[in-house]
């Protein structure tokens, strides 16, 4: 599925691509889809298209806090940092992208 959003990214401008990837990822994976990206990319990361490589390091690596359930999805339900996310009002059809930024 990385290697899907790497290639329509491709089509975006060379500055904005990494980015763009990396925002999908961050804002439409659920933290045990990033955690399998991440296993591969820290067991070589074969197979990956090379974008996804280069967005890696803006990717939120997942952390899980047995006492908050943060990094898990568990805490979704009582908003990201600095009243952010979904639980917030937020709503995820809203694009924040870089080719939509002003």
């Amino acid at each position: 599925m990385a290697n899907q959003i790497a290639t329509f990214f491709d089509s975006q401008k060379p500055e904005n691509r990494a980015e763009g990837v990396a925002t999908h990822i961050n804002k439409f994976w659920e933290p045990r889809m990033r955690k399998a990206l991440f296993a591969c990319l820290d067991d070589g990361g074969e197979g990956l298209h090379p974008l996804v490589r280069d967005a890696a390091p803006l990717i939120r690596r997942p952390h899980a806090d047995p006492d908050t359930g943060s990094g898990t999805g568990m805490d979704t339900t009582q908003g990201a940092p600095e009243g952010k996310g979904t639980a917030m009002g937020e709503n995820k059809g809203d694009t924040n992208f870089p080719e939509h930024r002003s």
